[in-house]
């Protein structure tokens, strides 16, 4: 299953927010046996949006598109995933309903901040979903997300976006299987031993250098398991390696 990425939001490009979640969801995907083959981050623009949207959703598996939810002016993720896919905005009853009862609770468990400001919130525009999408809601949160044609929209928060895949993770089970392998080996002194791993074997090598005293790693990925832990015995036969408890000691 070949994934791509997709994070919204002005503040990642500006450098204020780190972009946590994609990295957070490479690792979710790659452990549930999917593959993430693109990572990119655009504005909070509606027409960028729908072009990579637009584009992946033909050319990968699934596309995961996090941030740019909710019922503020610059929350346009739902609205461009729907240009994208060419169909309508349409208000999600039950999901307006649960929005309401969210807003209920909150002024009950909150009503200094609810005297004091005017909460004119718009619910219709944040239980807006592409036509036929299918709802994510959590308790974790306040926007809810969805699922068209392959494309899950998660918000932008982390915690948030990590309770709403919890409620698709299975949907991204593939075939891929790694193994990483630590060395303290300089990566330029690798190359054979690279090379001979894919000459012999059905696998992809990444190699990762290591920093000041945290050793390299080589991540080893397959579709196959014997063909993986027999790279990973070729390798471990020709390349020194350390444990990984050793690696987070140094």
């Amino acid at each position: 299953m070949e994934v791509a990425l997709l994070t919204v939001g002005d503040e990642i490009l500006a450098g204020d927010t780190v972009n946590t979640n994609a990295s957070w969801l490479a690792a979710e995907i790659g452990e549930h046996g999917g593959s993430v083959r693109r990572i990119l981050t655009v504005p909070d623009d509606e027409t960028v949006i729908a072009e990579f949207v637009r584009e992946w959703c033909t050319a990968f598996d699934a596309v995961v598109v996090t941030g740019g939810l909710g019922g503020t002016p610059d929350d346009v993720t739902m609205a461009a995933v729907a240009n994208a896919l060419d169909r309508e905005l349409v208000v999600d009853e039950d999901v307006r309903r649960r929005l309401r009862e969210k807003a209920r609770r909150f002024a009950e468990e909150n009503p200094d901040l609810t005297d004091e400001y005017d909460f004119d919130f718009d619910f219709d525009a944040a239980s807006a979903l592409p036509e036929d999408g299918r709802p994510l809601v959590t308790d974790a949160g306040w926007a809810p997300g969805c699922v068209v044609d392959d494309v899950y929209v998660l918000p932008g928060i982390p915690r948030e976006m990590k309770a709403m895949f919890a409620l698709v993770s299975d949907e991204f089970v593939g075939d891929v299987v790694a193994e990483t392998l630590y060395t303290p080996i300089p990566e330029g002194a690798l190359g054979d031993v690279l090379s001979g791993v894919r000459e012999r074997f059905d696998v992809s090598v990444g190699s990762h250098p290591g920093r000041d005293d945290d050793p390299g790693r080589l991540r080893v990925t397959a579709t196959n398991r014997s063909e993986l832990s027999a790279a990973v015995s070729w390798l471990r036969s020709r390349v020194e390696t350390v444990e990984r408890s050793e690696a987070e000691d140094g």
